[in-house]
This record gives structure tokens, C-alpha cells and sequence, in this order.
């Protein structure tokens, strides 16, 4: 028979990449320059050269078998080496190579994290608004997701209904800062009163609590905005992080996890994230591309472009009416829209060729998502078109 569990998803498929798909067949049909596609979260600058240097040097002169055969188990030994010593000179740790593994980007580190911290029917809470492949990263696994309501005022966490939240079975607090979708960033002092909370409970609940941080926009962060190491303000966090967007390489799929060297059970979580791929069959990230990214620890693709973007896109949308919390990072924005029925209104998006994200899916209601990593012509050619859709609502 069948696992229904898996069959029942089938009928709940990405809002995401559906409007993708159908931008793409869109496209095809009208023009690529004529659709407005800000539904998919795919980097649109190139890979810094220092990555492609380095793999054509690496295919050129290295051995085939270092190359293309199987990594270790944890991830090849200088990378994880290299990655401890960025971390402690970029954010003042004492990480090792002990602390770190390797896996095939932000997801597959979630997967891993989750796993090892949790046994079914454990309670994983996390922050409207949420990226929504946290409920199959969670739920897939026998973990329950719990979603905290947003404060839409701020998209700062929401801590009277957090605090409510937490009980015993709670073993893992999943956070992404900087926020896709909102693209907020937890400031120091949101990072300390959630540590201090945390610490709070585990005393009273006489259990670990870990922060499970997922933090692939990182490097995406705005001119002056407040953007703490999540890791260096909580002793039991657990640090997802992928190259995706940083260098822009979302299809080498490739990332890792750090262990605070402080968390409890530090010694033990590493070797645990080994035998989980085992049983998930996602072990070993390809060698080559855990090598070049080696190269590129201290480097990021022109990243500036999605702040330029963000800036024309706030400041023409809230001339329109628009209420926008200003991101603070990442390529994302979180409008509220002109009316409550999120899907009704990007329906009407779509009409115009503007695709944009209904709300409903990253657990708040009443918004939209744009992912504004696409050409700044294309930004400042899309803006008549959303006064075109603000205009149905006069």
C-alpha cells in the first residue's frame, strides 16, 4: 500500500513553484521581458569568479578519484576545518572541526538538525511568518511543527504567544533571521530575550531546548541593520547555513551545520548527524564542490543589487499605499494587501503578469511575498504595473 502521508502531499503542492511553473509557461507564451515573476527565491547574480576559478583549477590539476569520489561520512576534513576558522574570525567563536558537518544545503542541514534533537511527538516551534518547508522538514520526521502567530507590526518575534507556547514537549525552536518571507532580521536584543527565555525553561523543564538557527541569507544584510550570530548569544544552537544565496549556488546544494562547541552534547550531535544521513540516504555532498566552496569561505557574489532593488521597490509601493515592514535584508518583501483575501489579490496580480506570492502559506494572513531578485530593469519596468493593480482598489 502506498504511505498516504506522501500521497496526501501530492495534493498540496508549492504555491511557490507553481506560480514559477507558470511563469515560466507564461514567458514562453508572451515574452520573458513581459512577466513579472517575483515568486521563486532564485539568486540572480553570477557566482563570485574566485568559485569558478577554482573549479576549473580543481578539474584541471587535482585527481579524479579526490574529486569525484565519496567524501567522508562528516564532509571532507580541511573543509570542515576552514569552515571552523571563518566562523571564528567572522564572528569571534571557538569552533573546531569537530563541530562542523557537511550537507547538501540549508534544508538537508535542517533535516539533520531536527532529527537528532527530536523523537516523535516532540514539539519543534517556530516564528510567522515561516518559510512553508518547514511543516514537511518537521512533520515528515514525527516532530510536530507549531507555528507562533506574527507580530505584524514589527515581524520581531511574538513573545507574550511564544512564552504561552512553550511546554515540555518542546525540544527544538526553529528561527530564520534574515526572514524569508518577511525579510526582517532579528535584532541583538530580540537574540538575547529569546536566549534568556530559553534558558529560563530548560532549568524548569530539566531539558535542552535548542535553537535550530536557519541562516542561508546571512550575508544578505542591509547598510547599518542590527544582525547578531544567533550561535554567540545561545550555548545550545545548532547553525544551519548554505551557500545558496551567498554565492549563489542553489543547485550545487551545498551548506553545513555547526555545533556550538558549548551546547550540550556537542561531541556526540556531530557524529549523530553522520548516522542520520544513513538513515535518510543524503549522505556525502559532492567532493568537488565542498573543495571550490573552500576557497570562497571569506567571499560573496555582488549582493548588492537585491538592496538596490529593495530600496526602489519600498519606496515606490508605500507612495502607492502599500504598508510594508522595511526588510532589513535577504531579496524578500512581506506588503500587506490591498484587501484581506491574499489569494483574491495576487489572482489579480496574475492577471497583470505579476506574480506575486499569496500570504496564506507562510502562516500569517492577508500579505504577499515578493522575491525581488530579478534585474533592476525589470523592477523599475514592473513598477507601472503594480500602480496598475493598486489602481483596481480606488
Amino acid at each position: 500500500m502506498l504511505n498516504q502521508n506522501y500521497v496526501k502531499m501530492c495534493g498540496q503542492k508549492s504555491v511557490i513553484r507553481e506560480l514559477f511553473a507558470y511563469g515560466s509557461k507564461r514567458a514562453k507564451e508572451i515574452g520573458y521581458e513581459n512577466v513579472f515573476d517575483y515568486s521563486l527565491g532564485n539568486p540572480s547574480v553570477p557566482t563570485p569568479e574566485s568559485f569558478t576559478k577554482e573549479m576549473i583549477r580543481l578539474l584541471q590539476e587535482e585527481d579524479a578519484l579526490t574529486l569525484h569520489g565519496y567524501s567522508p561520512s562528516l564532509g571532507i576534513e580541511s573543509v570542515r576545518e576552514a569552515v571552523a576558522v571563518s566562523l571564528n574570525q567572522r564572528f569571534d567563536m571557538n569552533y573546531k572541526k569537530e563541530d562542523i558537518f557537511m550537507v547538501s544545503g540549508a534544508a538537508g542541514a535542517i533535516a539533520h538538525a531536527v532529527r537528532a534533537v527530536t523523537v516523535p511527538g516532540d514539539e519543534v516551534l517556530t516564528f510567522a511568518p515561516f518559510f512553508p518547508e518547514y511543516t514537511p522538514y518537521i512533520n515528515t520526521c514525527g516532530a510536530v511543527l507549531k507555528v507562533v502567530p506574527a507580530d505584524i507590526s514589527t515581524f520581531q518575534i511574538n513573545f507574550d504567544e511564544f512564552v504561552d507556547m512553550l511546554n515540555e514537549k518542546v525540544m527544538a525552536v526553529l528561527i530564520n533571521t534574515p526572514n524569508n518571507p518577511s525579510g526582517i532580521v532579528y535584532s541583538t536584543s530580540t537574540i538575547e530575550k529569546l536566549a534568556t527565555i530559553l534558558e529560563e525553561k530548560e532549568k524548569e523543564f530539566g531539558h535542552p531546548i535548542y535553537i535550530i538557527s536557519d541562516e542561508p541569507y546571512r550575508e544578505i544584510v542591509f547598510n547599518n541593520v542590527d544582525s547578531p550570530f544567533v550561535g554567540a548569544h545561545y550555548n545550545n544552537t545548532l547553525t544551519c547555513y548554505s551557500f545558496s544565496k551567498s554565492l549563489s549556488l542553489p543547485g550545487e546544494r551545498i551548506g553545513y551545520i555547526a555545533v556550538n562547541p558549548a551546547c550540550e552534547d556537542s561531541a556526540l550531535l556531530v557524529d549523530m548527524f553522520g548516522q542520520i544521513s544513513r538513515g535518510i540516504g543524503h549522505n556525502c555532498p559532492p567532493s568537488i564542490i565542498q573543495l571550490a566552496v573552500k576557497e570562497a569561505l571569506y567571499e560573496t557574489s555582488d549582493l548588492s543589487v537585491y538592496e538596490t532593488n529593495k530600496n526602489i521597490l519600498y519606496t515606490e509601493l508605500t507612495k502607492m499605499g502599500f504598508e510594508i515592514v522595511e526588510p532589513g535584508g535577504t531579496f524578500y518583501m512581506f506588503p500587506k494587501a490591498l484587501e484581506p483575501d491574499a489569494r483574491a489579490f495576487s489572482d489579480k496580480a496574475k492577471s497583470l503578469d505579476l506574480l506575486l506570492v499569496p500570504s496564506d502559506t507562510f502562516g500569517v494572513s492577508g500579505h504577499f511575498r515578493i522575491s525581488y531578485c530579478i534585474p533592476t530593469e525589470k523592477v523599475e519596468r514592473s513598477i507601472p504595473v503594480f500602480e496598475k493593480l493598486a489602481n483596481m482598489y480606488l
